[in-house]
């Protein structure tokens, strides 16, 4: 839309502004393909919309400057264009980033699903994230959590796993609860330490900000103004993974990550809570879920490696499968 629209300035400013034979107007009216009509005081800008506003707003940035120069040149311009580019990347970065404010300052996704999976968590009630590892799954939904705790937008974050592959029978274990599910609960504590500073961290635990449970002592919770993470949930059950989701209480949100490929037994792909609510939950409103790939693993490069070599060996040995099966029906 081609718009007219004008501003008034002081002759002091129109001095400093007009430069020689009017040449500083003759170049901005390049730099953003607009036309500047100058009638003493009164400046005249023709153009679309967004470029007369960008113009407009470099004139008053050109002023601002007046107490330290005597007079502005087009180099002068051109740096304080170069200027608030640098600085709108840098907001639009921050924006994009995930805000700590402790051992971390600030957390940026860094591929494009990583992006994607921390918009999602922003926006969405539910988030189911599903991947390799190694993609940030657990990691990033940790610091999201950390970021709306300290913007006030929960009271306190879950961060629960099934302790035990088999059964969860946390008795057999020696020690205390702590000391029993401790080793099962370490990736999560590992996120918080990378994220918080220790006095932090236990302050918050302290006062119940943060709770680091196992699933098993879910049932039974309403979990109202939290932001609650359930990670490794390709171990859970189809009757656990219905026991957490029915916990969640009133302003509340849900994270859930895992791997499919890693579903350990006496689960499997049959019997894998993750893996039924794709189908259950894919058509409900406000549950999103976000596929990671080879391609976001940020471990070691290795990673990226050891992956698809595991998944060309598998998909080999499925293929040889079916071929001998086909072979014994005929």
């Amino acid at each position: 839309m081609i718009i007219k629209k004008q501003i008034e300035i002081s002759n002091e400013e129109a001095l400093i502004l007009y430069g020689i034979r009017d040449e500083n107007l003759e170049f901005i009216e390049n730099l953003f393909g607009i036309e500047i009509f100058a009638r003493g005081n009164l400046l005249t800008f023709k153009g679309e919309f967004e470029k007369v506003e960008k113009a407009i707003d470099l004139l008053y940035e050109i002023l601002r400057t007046k107490g330290r120069k005597e007079s502005i040149n087009k180099s002068d311009i051109l740096m304080l264009v170069e200027k608030k580019e640098k600085i709108k990347k840098e907001d639009e970065k921050e924006k994009e980033g995930i805000f700590i404010n402790s051992k971390k300052e600030l957390i940026f996704p860094k591929t494009p699903k990583q992006k994607s999976y921390v918009e999602a968590i922003k926006k969405y009630d539910l988030v189911v994230g599903i991947g390799p590892a190694g993609t940030g799954k657990t990691y990033l939904a940790v610091a999201c959590g950390i970021e709306a705790i300290k913007k006030g937008n929960f009271q306190r974050m879950i961060l629960t796993r099934p302790a035990l592959e088999a059964g969860e029978r946390l008795g057999f274990l020696p020690g205390d609860l702590e000391e029993k599910i401790k080793p099962y609960l370490q990736p999560i504590y590992d996120s918080l330490f990378d994220l918080l500073k220790y006095e932090e961290l236990k302050r918050w635990q302290e006062r119940r900000i943060i709770e680091v449970i196992p699933l098993a002592y879910m049932r039974g919770r309403t979990l109202s103004n939290a932001f609650i993470i359930l990670d490794e949930a390709q171990n859970t059950s189809f009757a656990q993974m219905k026991m957490f989701l029915t916990r969640l209480g009133v302003d509340s949100k849900i994270v859930i990550t895992g791997d499919i490929t890693q579903i350990d037994h006496p689960l499997s792909s049959e019997t894998s809570g993750l893996v039924e609510i794709q189908k259950i939950l894919s058509k409900i409103k406000g549950v999103k879920f976000i596929y990671f790939t080879n391609r976001d693993v940020v471990r070691h490069k290795l990673v990226k490696k050891i992956i698809s070599a595991y998944e060309n060996y598998e998909k080999k040995s499925r293929n040889k499968y079916s071929s001998e099966t086909k072979k014994d029906k005929g």
